[in-house]
């Protein structure tokens, strides 16, 4: 399919049933534990694919690697914690459940049930299709912590920051998804990957990590 090979297109299909669900449930759950029910009456306290996944996204992540689920609705207002340590709690936990993912997927590999000498792009194999996976899981996690609405990062931000700061940054919300369109689609175009390049920058030491140390 469109020059993938038959590991790659599966690495992101289990990132698509499992990852990306697994994702919106984490939202769902700790808003859940912090006492907002907003997703449960919603239907998104479940690991159900069809209860998360959006068209294009899904579309989107099998032919390209990059995609989104349906975002999960919640209230920070009901949670038990302040509004802005509740939203960012539950935004976090998204990118989390998936370096969590990632985690267990590097695990055989630290048992010794298969070996890092396996592992090739093209190759259909227990290996590869672990470690493809872990990739996956990991670009998602760092690339929902950029800090621009909507994504994750910008909560979590919003949240840690003094009040102060975490105003301004909601003051530039409304031009934030302008910036991140600028970020993934204009500066490659123009041949500047920033995206790519911080995303690899942490990437690289969280797979040593993981994989090697």
């Amino acid at each position: 399919m469109l020059g993938l090979s038959p590991v790659t297109f599966l690495a992101r299909l289990i990132v698509l049933l499992v990852g990306m669900p697994l994702h919106e449930w984490a939202h769902a759950w700790s808003a859940h534990e912090l006492g907002d029910d907003t997703p449960r009456w919603e239907g998104r306290l479940s690991l159900n694919p069809m209860a998360h996944l959006d068209i294009l996204g899904t579309i989107l992540i099998l032919l390209t690697g990059f995609g989104w689920a349906k975002p999960v609705p919640v209230n920070p207002y009901r949670m038990r914690t302040s509004p802005r340590a509740g939203m960012a709690l539950s935004a976090f936990a998204g990118p989390a459940s998936n370096l969590v993912l990632a985690m267990l997927c590097a695990l055989p590999f630290r048992l010794g049930w298969v070996s890092l000498a396996d592992i090739g792009l093209t190759r259909l194999n227990l290996a590869t299709l672990l470690f493809l996976v872990a990739d996956v899981s990991l670009n998602l996690a760092l690339f929902n912590l950029l800090p621009f609405f909507p994504l994750d990062g910008e909560k979590v931000l919003v949240g840690v920051l003094p009040p102060r700061w975490g105003d301004a940054l909601l003051s530039f919300r409304p031009y934030s998804p302008y910036v991140l369109l600028g970020l993934l689609f204009l500066l490659p175009y123009l041949g500047l990957d920033l995206v790519g390049w911080l995303i690899g920058l942490v990437k690289t030491p969280l797979q040593m990590l993981l994989f090697w140390l």
